[in-house]
């Protein structure tokens, strides 16, 4: 710190140092309340009178005395400072090791390894530094034992919880999906995640909770598990704009189910529902009935992996075994030739692998199903919107009828495995086409049945991603309304909008909807963020469970639900914890503690 103001440059103004806006006496260490003349006089003389005659001003003797006094106290403030430092330190470690731990799904009995992985490194890296000891002590300083990883696991997620409750707080509206599924002790687990939009057009993605079901999963005991998290967190429901969820009965019952119980609570606004894209869409790939090809190849592909697992030429297949049932499918025709020796080898007979109809159905169903495949790997992932997800869908439709007319036509240039077994056939009159146009129109049609709910908000999501587009304008503002209850008005604001030469010119801006004036077009801006609020699937929750089996496996069954919870929101989330105030609080709660030794140490030092 700095000495004493001007005014004190006198005989005992040497003798005192300025810390933290007070003055505090080098020799006894007391503070003197107000720095005035006055005031350190009196100090100086009453209880120190005799050190202004044994060390006499401007002497040496008194400024060598001075420098050792200054030395003691910033020798007994170091003991304060140093260690606190450190220590804080320490701590911040253990809560960034404790993160990584967490979102590796590592089990808190790592912690210990990790440190001794790193004192093992540290041992090798700086072997030749002087201060190899300073660093190897600083690891072995930060406090990862089970316990206090445990316990930094549960402030890690409280503090990433309490952010994604600010968010909810500061949003403009948001969109739930839920999926449940059971752990690894049977112990129904409901996952829940939370689509926020913005004032500004922006839109986040985050885990909300992990609910357990004990006893039973009715839609009645789903609705009351989530009503009481909604009721202990303060969620503002009222900002709620759709759910989406799975197709179970337990969650879309008509009268019983989970969001017909939302529906008719007083406490839940207007929301839309519907059922996960991605669900659907394999519930329609169900249509594409060639089952008798599925079966024998799933049965030959078994027969292989029980009784050739060590042939070369079958590891790619069964590489493939537990993957997707296209890549199955398009391995077996790939190495459909030296399967059917391998068969043959072993005397196993299958007059299907000889059958023209049977590879042509062989043929289609990899090609279909590689589509198929195609599609889902598009409808999956992270910040895919129902914006997104209709795009995808109406694609395909459209995709389906256009490979349905060329089939007409005899083009097979969309089915390359069918083509591949129509020209190793020697009766090519044998193939009609006929047929497999039949099996696209069903799938076409399933298509359009499973996905009306989009479609009833399909001409909404257009106009919001394309509002310059010509339009009806009666018929699309009556949908408006339709879907968000919205008063008479919008037909006004979609005049006004499309007529707006400066928005028109920004139109392809990818923020187009935060540079709207929301108090010019109050209704079409709030449509707009409620739009990019919508979740298009329960992917989040499916690609969350996954990652909770790992979490809770046999060999951490013992998991409690609460460090389950923490453990999946640390593993999925993408916010960052605040390890520097988490250390802080944690110093704070521990600061008695670290003071008492201190004074302890002084006193043995002879400070004090």
């Amino acid at each position: 710190g700095s000495t004493l103001p001007r005014a004190f440059e006198t005989c005992c103004r040497a003798e005192y140092e300025r810390i933290k806006d007070k003055s505090i006496c080098l020799i006894c260490h007391q503070a003197v309340a107000l720095a005035k003349r006055g005031n350190v006089e009196r100090h100086h003389n009453t209880i120190h009178p005799n050190f202004k005659d044994t060390y006499l001003l401007k002497s040496t003797l008194r400024s060598k005395k001075v420098d050792e006094l200054k030395s003691v106290l910033k020798a007994q403030q170091s003991l304060f400072t140093k260690p606190t430092a450190k220590s804080k330190a320490a701590t911040e470690a253990s809560f960034r090791v404790s993160h990584l731990l967490a979102k590796h799904k590592k089990p808190f009995t790592d912690g210990e390894l990790y440190k001794e992985a790193m004192v093992a490194a540290a041992d090798t890296l700086f072997k030749d530094l002087k201060n190899k000891e300073d660093i190897t002590n600083a690891i072995e300083s930060v406090p990862l034992g089970p316990a206090t990883v445990a316990r930094r696991v549960e402030l890690l997620s409280e503090d990433v919880n309490q952010q994604v409750l600010k968010d909810l707080s500061l949003c403009e509206c948001y969109s739930l999906q839920f999926d449940e599924s059971q752990d690894v002790t049977d112990t129904a687990q409901l996952m829940v995640f939370v689509r926020m939009a913005f004032k500004d057009s922006t839109t986040k993605e985050a885990f909300l909770t992990l609910l357990p079901l004990q006893g039973r999963t009715r839609g009645e005991d789903i609705y009351n598990e989530f009503k009481r998290y909604v009721h202990d967190n303060s969620i503002p429901i009222h900002k709620l704009v759709a759910i989406t969820t799975d197709g179970a009965t337990a969650m879309r019952g008509l009268h019983s189910g989970f969001v017909a119980l939302c529906r008719h609570d007083p406490d839940f606004p207007r929301f839309l529902n519907y059922h996960c894209v991605i669900h659907q869409q394999a519930l329609a790939s169900k249509v594409v009935d060639l089952s008798h090809v599925m079966t024998l190849v799933v049965k030959i592909v078994n027969s292989i992996r029980a009784k050739g697992l060590q042939h070369r030429l079958f590891k790619s297949l069964l590489d493939e075994l537990w993957l997707s049932r296209g890549k199955v499918l398009q391995r077996f025709v790939d190495l459909l030739p030296e399967i059917k020796s391998f068969l043959e080898s072993r005397n196993e007979q299958h007059e299907e692998l000889s059958d023209d109809a049977w590879l042509l159905d062989l043929g289609f169903l990899t090609d279909v199903t590689a589509k198929l495949n195609e599609l889902n790997y598009e409808l999956q992932g992270k910040d895919k919107d129902v914006t997104h997800m209709i795009s995808a869908v109406n694609a395909f439709k459209a995709k389906v009828g256009v490979w349905a007319s060329q089939l007409k036509n005899g083009s097979l240039v969309h089915f390359p495995n069918l083509e591949k077994m129509l020209q190793n056939m020697r009766n090519k009159d044998a193939f009609l086409p006929q047929e497999f146009c039949s099996q696209l129109e069903k799938l076409a049609s399933e298509f359009n049945r499973r996905f009306q709910e989009l479609n009833d908000i399909r001409e909404v999501v257009v106009f919001i991603s394309k509002p310059f587009l010509p339009i009806e304008i009666e018929e699309v503002s009556t949908k408006f309304q339709q879907v968000f209850a919205l008063p008479i008005g919008v037909d006004m604001e979609i005049i006004e909008l499309q007529n707006d030469i400066e928005l028109k010119a920004r139109s392809r801006d990818s923020d187009f909807w935060g540079l709207v004036n929301t108090e010019k077009f109050p209704l079409l801006s709030s449509c707009a963020l409620k739009v990019k609020a919508y979740f298009g699937s329960t992917y989040l929750c499916e690609m969350a469970f996954s990652q909770m089996k790992i979490i809770k496996s046999k060999n951490r069954s013992c998991l409690t639900n609460r460090h389950l919870t923490d453990c999946v929101r640390l593993a999925v989330s993408n916010y960052e914890p605040d390890y520097r105030a988490l250390a802080d609080s944690v110093q704070s709660h521990n600061k008695p503690v670290e003071i008492l030794n201190v004074i302890l140490l002084l006193k043995m030092l002879n400070y004090s």
